[in-house]
């Protein structure tokens, strides 16, 4: 049988209280917020401290559930009818588990019914900043949960749920209807993504016994093809060499930006002037400057050159492995294998977008530049022990980063990209960002003619419509040389045409095309995948970084031979 009754805590003593005793106990008698006279007895804690014993003013439950376990559970009233109806329910839900009624899990849900949505958010964000990956890594970034808790905040609150009884799957449908409505919509890909953070939430609320189903599973999602906000655009030949030169250069040549008067409109007090910008034909000048500026300066010399070499090496790892952003910063020196037959780095599985790791080979204009890097590197740490009398290290960490990737990089690289001339946005309305270099890499492999499927290999994609859809741009594509490679259709010749294709003496035909040949050496790169199964041409055919154009990146590097790199140890079976 159950009980109620009033729980009791203590409170540090009122600094104005009066003590006295009453029947050998010590009270306290003091004045509250509202000026109310209140009595309660003074006990002494563990430290010797006097405080004061208050009573709760709602009633507690106490009560034995369906599994057995004596609970304490609030009950809210004030009265003691009240809270010993609530006794009564929670006593009658105990017995219906115990009958086998209703299960333990289910009777779980009930008591999650009342609290406010908010708690359950809380607890949903800390299981996500908990979970941990292999190598006792965090599985879910800091930026990814603060997404979420921003998503669900949003949706949560234009939704107007209070508690997960609210949670329905119509009014989110309404919220959506009313977003595609608004005068300023949200996209169709900001809409999904806080779908799926909904969803998420759902899903974890049933595995942790809150709800019994998810009420959202499964959303209705848009169509974000139909509704692509920012479309990438790759880079070319030439503007990756501007990108690379501008890059390498500009944090050197701010100090050497020249002074050019503003206009009277934009005059505000004494500020007449400002630093005229940088351009691509202005940069080498602003650069030359600089060293004049920083002549007595040669540490902050070789600091900003140091730090334009790191960009410019940034691009290029980007452009020519396909990498993304957060997985370069991922990499260390431990995890670049440049000694062996065929240089690459090592993705590990907790650090790859995918989680299945993947060894990425490197082009060897790529390699040579990591290995000068990194000797600078270690140089410059030696350079520092010697200073210090310290012992001088053989060789860098293992755990050190490869690249101080900036958490501003965006920022920077819209900054390269005015240096090297570059338009943020082109005439077709498609942008430029840190992630189009990938986009880059993807459409200079199929501009090679590099197969779809060693593409997709590549770029490691889980569909192959990811990869010629989305991340290949067809303004690289030579559409128009390859409707060259169709057969001539004269309409004034006779038959005999048609006799002279069928035996094969007709010049322009499919076949040269299709089978390699002396005169066609890039078609056995286009169908790699289908004639070297057993480890003959697809084992090369996975890693050209960026076709023909990207072999000019480094300019003290040999012209290597167009055609194809050696596949990476992943690509391989």
């Amino acid at each position: 049988m159950g009980t109620v009754y009033k729980e009791s805590y203590t409170k540090p003593l009122p600094p104005d209280a009066e003590l006295f005793s009453r029947k050998e106990r010590r009270f306290a008698r003091w004045r509250d917020r509202r000026n109310r006279k209140r009595t309660a007895r003074v006990t002494t804690n563990a430290a010797g401290a006097d405080r004061v014993l208050i009573e709760a003013g709602t009633f507690t439950a106490k009560f034995r559930d369906g599994c057995g376990i004596i609970r304490k559970a609030a009950t809210g009233c004030r009265t003691l009818d009240a809270a010993r109806a609530v006794l009564t329910e929670l006593e009658t839900r105990a017995d219906k588990v115990r009958s086998g009624v209703r299960t333990a899990a289910e009777d779980a849900v009930i008591d999650h019914q009342m609290t406010p949505l908010g708690g359950h958010i809380a607890a949903y964000l800390d299981h996500l900043r908990t979970k941990r990956g292999k190598g006792a890594k965090p599985k879910v970034s800091p930026k990814h949960v603060a997404n979420v808790e921003h998503s669900l905040s949003r949706i949560i609150a234009e939704c107007r749920f209070k508690r997960l009884r609210d949670l329905s799957r119509s009014a989110v449908q309404r919220w959506v209807k009313r977003q595609l409505e608004a005068e300023s919509p949200l996209s169709a890909r900001t809409i999904n993504a806080r779908l799926v953070g909904l969803t998420a939430f759902g899903n974890w609320c049933v595995e942790t016994s809150r709800l019994t189903v998810n009420p959202l599973a499964r959303p209705p999602k848009l169509d974000e093809k139909a509704d692509r906000r920012r479309q990438r655009r790759a880079l070319t030949t030439d503007e990756l060499r501007r990108l690379m030169h501008a890059a390498q250069l500009r944090p050197l040549a701010e100090y050497g930006r020249e002074t050019v008067k503003l206009p009277p409109e934009q005059r505000e007090g004494r500020r007449t002037w400002t630093k005229a910008p940088l351009t691509f034909a202005t940069i080498d000048a602003a650069a030359h400057r600089a060293r004049d500026v920083l002549a007595d300066r040669p540490s902050l010399i070789a600091e900003l050159e140091r730090t334009g070499r790191e960009r410019a090496l940034i691009y290029k790892m980007l452009v020519s492995t396909g990498l993304r952003r957060g997985e370069l910063a991922s990499l260390t020196v431990g995890k670049l294998d440049l000694d062996g037959p065929i240089a690459y780095a090592a993705l590990e599985a907790a650090d790859e977008k995918a989680g299945r790791g993947a060894d990425l080979p490197l082009r060897d204009d790529l390699a040579n530049d990591l290995r000068r890097w990194l000797a600078d590197r270690l140089e410059a740490v030696r350079a520092e022990a010697r200073a210090s009398g310290g012992p001088l290290p053989v060789t860098l960490p293992n755990d050190a980063p490869l690249f101080n990737v900036p958490t501003g990089l965006v920022r920077i690289f819209d900054a390269d990209l005015a240096a090297a001339d570059i338009p943020k946005r082109d005439d077709r309305g498609r942008s430029v960002d840190v992630h189009a270099l990938r986009h880059t890499f993807a459409s200079h492999l199929s501009k090679a003619g590099v197969s779809p499927r060693t593409a997709q290999a590549a770029l490691r994609h889980s569909t192959i419509d990811l990869t010629m859809s989305t991340y290949t741009d067809p303004q690289l594509l030579d559409v128009a040389g390859a409707m060259d490679v169709l057969p001539s259709l004269p309409l004034d010749d006779g038959p005999h045409t048609e006799r002279a294709k069928a035996t094969g003496t007709d010049p322009r035909t499919l076949v040269p095309v299709l089978v390699p040949t002396a005169d066609n050496q890039r078609t056995s790169g286009a169908t790699a995948d289908k004639t070297g199964c057993n480890g003959g041409t697809l084992s090369i055919a996975a890693s050209v970084a960026a076709g023909d154009g990207c072999d000019a990146l480094s300019s003290d590097v040999e012209e290597r031979v167009k055609g194809l790199e050696p596949s990476t140890f992943s690509l391989g079976s």
